[in-house]
């Protein structure tokens, strides 16, 4: 492959990567907006890790645009043992929601020893030549493992395994993740196709020194 396409490759995974590691980060994933009680309303945000309350207060007699103000907002980790019953009606939920977690941390792993790959790869046209393919493998895995966070979550969401997803919506967080592996997907998919051709010899590929049998 040109030294050319390992450029763009590498700043392909580290978007892709950055777009991981805040959606693993944010805790966002799903956001419940409560009714309104006593003038007051309570915002809840599910993350991986953690789950955050934003407590509104609803002012009566005031213009519809400037009658909320914000009071509070509190985050613990999420899912919680004792607090979300996870010893008992909530076992499995908490134990497969955890796993989420788990995947996005194993694809930000992969995505940075990928960026490692490919700036090793790009040092020597010799070293082009070989390691496109632990790349493209790194690369997949990476996608992969978002991914399955994202199947994990969705699932648990369309099928309200816990209290109050039935009213939940995805939040930032989930959409970040969607388009991390969207884009992986096709990062994947570029330098696969570009390396196949780097090896046929193809010059856009290739560049002006195409890949030739190393003769016996």
């Amino acid at each position: 492959m040109r030294k050319t396409s390992y450029v763009v490759a590498f700043f392909a995974v580290v978007t892709t990567l950055a777009l991981n590691i805040l959606s693993a980060r944010r805790p966002d994933w799903l956001i419940v907006n409560n009714p309104e009680v006593l003038h007051s309303r309570v915002t809840v945000q599910y993350g991986l890790t953690q789950r955050c309350d934003r407590q509104v207060i609803v002012i009566p007699g005031l213009p519809e645009g400037s009658r909320l103000a914000y009071t509070d907002y509190k985050c613990r980790p999420f899912p919680n043992r004792a607090t979300d019953s996870c010893e008992k009606t909530n076992k499995t939920f908490c134990m497969v929601w955890s796993t989420a977690g788990y995947f996005t941390e194993l694809g930000v792993g992969f995505g940075v020893v990928a960026c490692l790959a490919l700036l090793f790869g790009v040092s020597t046209h010799s070293r082009r030549r070989r390691i496109w393919r632990a790349v493209a493998g790194l690369t997949a895995l990476h996608v992969l493992f978002q991914l399955l966070a994202f199947a994990v979550v969705t699932h648990l969401y369309r099928l309200s395994m816990f209290p109050s997803f039935d009213r939940a919506r995805p939040g930032t967080a989930y959409v970040l993740n969607t388009l991390s592996w969207l884009l992986g997907v096709l990062v994947t998919a570029g330098i696969v196709t570009t390396g196949i051709s780097a090896n046929k010899g193809h010059r856009w590929a290739a560049g002006n020194r195409a890949y030739r049998p190393i003769e016996g």
